[in-house]
């Protein structure tokens, strides 16, 4: 009955526990302020020093502590060594600086001001130098910018500081004052078990793991890939736990093994979520052990502390940004976007209060500091985006599109108006481009495109930018946006331009079918058709019956699309869609 009672005791904590963080996720998520504070509120919510719904915190960060672990194998999974050697300059360089300059600066700031020892004063400040994986790069892929310079710089930056998880606890454990590891070997010892485990490593990941993974592939047994995935992360974690090393070494190098195999994708979609399960976990169990009683007893501490974080970090990667020839907005970009402190620094600070270089209370005290840091990331990006943006003009726009003799206008820079400028471009004609999203006219002036700022369906602004002289508007803006109207009104004011519009599907064409457009296309029609045929020729379907299934569905399409129009009934002609195999002539039953 005691296990019966336990087993139940552990459902319901399980259920508290990931109800609260689905709920609250789901609310930071929904604020923009990310998964990573969600967690760690939903933690202390349900945690013993508010509702008490949930106890045991050591144990629970005890299991989750291998989703640490798990994403220093994912890093290392990233790290080929391709990518390394193209990205050395930014890895090692900008993202060594940044880490060493900030945690020293910050180590500085709590030497000066709190009374703390050096040594704890290294150990709270260096981790406080890293900042948040888990916020910045979401926050870098939905504004479009992290295959752009400043978003390889961001992220050579987070990526430098993934890989100096691994000194940092050693330096941390370096300066313990715990009795129990006292006992342990000297640091020179230490020294040479790490670099013998590492080569171990690198021979049994050449020599064992990747001949596995090989027989596993040949197999065809998908869930064996997730198995031995766990199995490698975790023998490797051992391995380094045996030695009395750090266990997140030993996955990174297991990880950084398998980088450049064919297996590495596979890996990582199947340790993906294992690693965000427990993460999440891990994050909800430090909310729980958060001192509430001790924030609250220094609320004005917290509150000074993070802004001098925050403060700090800002201004010291804003001046490692001007000394790698950044301009100053950029400069500032990054400085804000990599302000706040890190999820790592959780780890770090608990290994430093189990070393009694700070005391419990301390840690949770910064813990509080880079949880608050964090949640104001969000809103020091969006406040400053007028001071980080390019120059306005006193009309609060963008500098607008000017008639520079271009034979063509493209209104609509994103990934279908790119591809028909390239286009155009390539054949020398001269190109004007407009459009009303700031975030990708940034972007796109990183990479030399000259995009102008304007709504592209006002006349005025398409006289400004030369439409009574160009040949061609190419409308490539996203949705139904271009009605008949528009198409109407900008063929009237420049009857001499062949207007061309993107299309989202049937009803925006029949919607158009009455404007006075030179071509109208559907935005997928022809990379679905060109999907098809390569699916065909796959299955080893000869060229002229490809082309004649090409042909007939073009037909059957076209005859589908006049019947539309002549009525304007999305249903008309209904019975031509092909949606069954035909048989063969003569077969019958």
């Amino acid at each position: 009955m005691h296990e019966a009672a336990q087993n139940g005791s552990l459902l319901r904590e399980g259920v508290l526990l990931f109800g609260f963080g689905l709920a609250f996720v789901l609310l930071f998520r929904r604020m923009g302020l990310g998964a990573t504070l969600g967690f760690l509120v939903a933690g202390a919510v349900v945690g013993p020093q508010m509702l008490g719904l949930v106890g045991d915190a050591e144990s629970k960060i005890g299991v989750a502590e291998l989703g640490i672990t798990l994403l220093l194998f994912i890093v290392g999974l990233e790290l080929n060594p391709s990518r390394l050697w193209r990205m050395r300059k930014e890895i090692f360089g900008l993202g060594l600086m940044q880490v060493a300059l900030c945690g020293l600066a910050l180590t500085a700031v709590i030497f000066t001001t709190t009374g703390f020892s050096l040594q704890a004063s290294l150990a709270l400040g260096l981790p406080l130098g890293l900042s948040s994986t888990a916020q910045v790069l979401p926050m870098l892929q939905s504004s479009g910018r992290m295959r752009t310079p400043f978003g390889e710089r961001a992220f050579s930056i987070l990526l430098f500081q993934d890989l100096s998880i691994v000194p940092l606890i050693t330096i941390v454990a370096a300066m313990s004052r715990n009795p129990a590891d006292a006992n342990g070997p000297p640091g020179w010892q230490l020294g040479l078990y790490t670099v013998l485990a590492i080569v171990g490593l690198i021979l049994a990941g050449r020599f064992l793991l990747r001949p596995l993974f090989r027989l596993i592939g040949n197999l065809g047994e998908r869930e064996m890939f997730v198995f031995a995935g766990l199995f490698t992360v975790i023998a490797a974690a051992a391995l380094m736990e045996a030695l009395g090393l750090s266990t997140a070494l030993g996955a990174f190098i297991a990880g950084v093994m398998l980088a450049d195999s064919p297996y590495r994708h596979e890996l990582e979609a199947d340790v993906e979520p294992f690693r965000s399960i427990l993460l999440g976990l891990f994050f909800l169990a430090i909310g729980m052990t958060l001192n509430l009683h001790a924030i609250a007893d220094r609320p004005v501490f917290v509150l000074a502390m993070a802004i001098a974080l925050i403060a700090t970090k800002s201004l010291v990667i804003f001046l490692i940004g001007l000394a790698f020839r950044m301009n100053w907005r950029g400069a500032l970009a990054l400085g804000l976007l990599l302000s706040q402190g890190g999820e790592f620094g959780f780890v770090l600070f608990a290994a430093a209060a189990s070393g009694f270089l700070i005391s419990p209370e301390a840690a949770s005290l910064f813990g509080a500091i880079v949880t608050l840091s964090m949640a104001t990331t969000p809103f020091l990006m969006s406040a400053t985006r007028r001071f980080r943006s390019a120059p306005i003009d006193s009309q609060g726009d963008r500098d607008g599109p000017k008639a520079d003799g271009a034979n063509a206008l493209i209104v609509g820079y994103g990934r279908f108006g790119q591809t028909a400028a390239q286009m155009l471009i390539a054949q020398g004609i001269p190109v004007t481009l407009i459009d009303t999203d700031i975030e990708m006219i940034d972007v796109a002036g990183e990479f030399g495109a000259k995009v102008y700022y304007g709504d592209g369906t006002r006349l005025d602004l398409l006289r400004q930018a030369g439409a009574a002289e160009a040949e061609l508007i190419l409308f490539c803006v996203d949705g139904d946006q271009i009605t008949a109207d528009i198409v109407t009104a900008v063929h009237e004011a420049f009857p001499h331009a062949a207007i061309f519009v993107r299309a989202y599907d049937r009803r925006s064409m029949i919607a158009l079918r009455e404007a006075p457009v030179q071509g109208v296309v559907r935005e997928v029609f022809e990379s679905a058709i060109q999907m098809g045929r390569d699916a065909l020729a796959c299955l080893g379907i000869d060229k002229t019956s490809i082309e004649t299934t090409e042909d007939r569905y073009r037909s059957i399409d076209g005859e589908r699309l006049k019947a539309q129009f002549e009525t304007g009934d999305i249903r008309a002609a209904r019975e031509t869609i092909i949606t069954q195999t035909e048989r063969p002539a003569g077969e019958c039953g």
